[in-house]
């Protein structure tokens, strides 16, 4: 029965409770909100707004420089072609994105949407990185701001001395008060509403805009006048080959990771399963036709051999006598480096108080501030953190640990496509609340099943031998059909299962074997065959069975569905791998330590306090009907 079923959400002794703890799956959190009544944040949000949310948190300033550098180095004029590929890589996430945005539209992003479709233990590593991920790149996009300020000052050590960086004597620190600063206007605004934020950062998002127009109106005069030198070069258009564009987009890939801030917006969009589609798809487009554009201008009016790694657009303009010109680009950089600091600070209050309501973590994040109905707490926090690192430290070189968290939600998120699609949940966690709501649904059909047999005194203890009675008055045919129907259905969904598994491992060993360069041909070699083989037989056995009915109801349907399953996601899920084994050991051990800790906190806290700690587990049909019967239900 359903209810025997509900110990699986209990947290357990031994290691058999531990390991049920990790699988505890929660249902679509807009859903329980409402029917807990918990405080929602204020829904302000068009396609407009989300737009801006998205091209601001990603275009920032590295655009101004990744040109050049990557120019040079690996793609040469085949940059415009570098940029596109990883632009349709993105695409892929961000496809995936938008489906479970718009059926599950609540606060926490790819947490949310692993929490519900993966278990509580991956969606916790995956809230954990990403608090991470907001937490160091607010603070490394703050300290980023001052030297490029200091230009408008007359050079780099130039600021005013209340906002100039100082070396602490004894510490050997140097503190950053403009960095710090700026992170506390950006947590002030946060705090008064989102739709002041979300003014603030679209009209910040369009002068940036602007400065790219300029750079590309400009220098597209000054292409004609000159012919495209750029162009003309004797290395032809591929001077590094096709493995140096492949490589060149791996690099600008991390250019486009930002749209995923949308995402975490989810619950504060007006109309989420038209609106959250659109505001992901036509951000990430804007921002590859403006980096396109940008790379095609650029790369025209200079050699890419000749490029200045680190001013590559002031110093395209100077060589063509347009030295002011470096003003705007500067301008354009600190704009993009402003956007992007709100971006970064966006979303880490809205997952914190995603993991509060679900009690993995104090229930101070979760308090909702009623007249600006944002987390006022969580944001003060994220703040507070982000400002006392970027004053305090230099964290250029934990900029790495970004991309860890970034890169490990878009593939979780790819993963939970195939599950949505092949395996959904078919059963949903019942809290307490609910529980005598439930009792009185099976003794309403107890009594229905009494009736049947011309018997309206209904004894509940007897329940079990009615139905066994009940079920022999049916047809044996039918009865024959819909147990073999199920039997089908349960082998269908273990085979899904068993695929996706399989998937995930050939992509895996197959990353690893390819990133091994140290090791000799052969194990290399067998490494690959063997996470081929696997990726293959996942592959082909997804396509070849049907996917879950389930799908069509699970979260709310109506929105946008990701096209191309099970193919698409498994691409996102073999790009994104790829990129997480090649960004380094030293980057992947202090990810470890970070995620240890976490594991800590999980284990002493989050485990016993969690809201399905104590929850019975029921069909998802039943629990449907039960929560249209409870009042506290708003569909």
């Amino acid at each position: 029965m359903a209810l025997e079923a509900g110990s699986s959400g209990r947290g357990g002794s031994g290691w058999g409770g531990g390991f049920r703890c990790l699988m505890r799956r929660k249902q679509v959190d807009s859903d329980r909100v409402r029917a807990e009544g918990q405080a929602q944040l204020a829904k302000e949000l068009n396609v407009p707004e989300l737009v801006a949310i998205g091209v601001g948190s990603t275009v920032g300033a590295g655009v101004y420089v990744l040109v050049g550098t990557v120019a040079r180095e690996h793609a040469g004029p085949a940059l415009t072609i570098s940029f596109l590929i990883a632009g349709i890589a993105a695409a892929l996430s961000a496809f995936c994105y938008a489906e479970l945005a718009s059926r599950c539209p609540s606060a926490g992003s790819a947490y949310h949407y692993s929490y519900i479709c993966v278990g509580e233990g991956v969606a916790w590593l995956i809230g954990w990185a990403l608090v991470l991920e907001y937490t160091i790149g607010g603070s490394a996009v703050a300290r980023g701001i001052s030297p490029n300020l200091a230009l408008f000052f007359g050079g780099p050590d130039s600021l005013p001395w209340i906002l100039a960086r100082h070396q602490l004597p004894w510490f050997n620190i140097i503190v950053d008060p403009c960095a710090a600063a700026l992170v506390f206007i950006v947590t002030v605004l946060l705090c008064v509403g989102i739709k002041e934020s979300s003014f603030a950062q679209g009209v910040v998002t369009v002068l940036n805009a602007c400065v790219m127009i300029f750079v590309i109106i400009a220098g597209s005069y000054i292409g004609f006048q000159i012919g495209w030198v750029g162009y003309k070069v004797s290395d032809g258009y591929f001077p590094y080959g096709v493995n140096g564009m492949l490589a060149g987009s791996a690099t600008v890939f991390f250019a486009y990771i930002g749209f995923d801030t949308v995402a975490s917006t989810a619950e504060e969009v007006k109309n989420p399963q038209r609106d959250l589609p659109l505001g992901i798809g036509v951000a990430l487009a804007i921002c590859c036709a403006l980096y396109m554009a940008v790379s095609i201008v650029i790369v025209g009016l200079v050699p890419y051999f000749a490029m200045d790694p680190d001013t590559p657009i002031s110093s395209a303009f100077a060589k063509h006598g347009m030295q002011w010109a470096m003003y705007v680009v500067t301008s354009g950089a600190v704009l993009a480096l402003c956007s992007t600091l709100m971006g970064s600070l966006l979303p880490q209050p809205r997952i914190l108080m995603a993991m509060a309501r679900d009690g993995l973590l104090p229930s101070f994040f979760s308090d909702v501030n009623k007249q600006t109905q944002v987390p006022v707490k969580s944001t003060i926090v994220t703040g507070i953190c982000a400002a006392a690192l970027a004053f305090a430290m230099d964290v250029s070189q934990l900029a790495g640990m970004v991309s860890v968290g970034t890169l490990l939600a878009f593939t979780i998120v790819a993963v939970s496509i195939l599950i949505l699609r092949y395996a959904p949940p078919d059963e949903v966690p019942l809290p307490p609340s609910m529980r005598e709501s439930f009792h009185l649904n099976q003794e309403c059909d107890a009594e229905k099943d009494w009736d049947l047999l011309g018997d309206g005194n209904c004894n509940i203890s007897q329940t079990k031998d009615v139905i066994v009675v009940v079920e022999s008055m049916k047809d044996p045919l039918i009865e024959k059909r819909k147990h073999k129907g199920k039997m089908d259905e349960t082998k269908r969904r273990k085979i899904a299962a068993f695929s996706i598994g399989s998937v995930c491992a050939g992509v895996l060993i197959l990353t690893s074997s390819a990133s091994m360069t140290w090791l000799p041909f052969l194990p290399i070699c067998i490494g690959c065959i063997i996470g081929i083989v696997l990726l293959l037989a996942g592959l082909g056995a997804l396509s070849w069975i049907e996917q879950d009915d389930g799908r069509h109801s699970f979260g709310h349907s109506g929105g946008f569905t990701c096209p191309f399953v099970p193919v698409l996601p498994v691409m996102c899920i073999l790009i994104n791998t790829y990129l997480l084994i090649n960004l380094g050991g030293d980057t992947w051990m202090r990810v470890g330590i970070w995620l240890l800790m976490g594991v800590l906190v999980y284990i002493f806290y989050g485990r016993t306090h969690s809201s399905l700690t104590d929850v019975v587990y029921v069909p998802v049909a039943q629990a449907d009907e039960i929560y249209r019967n409870s009042s506290g239900y708003v569909s």
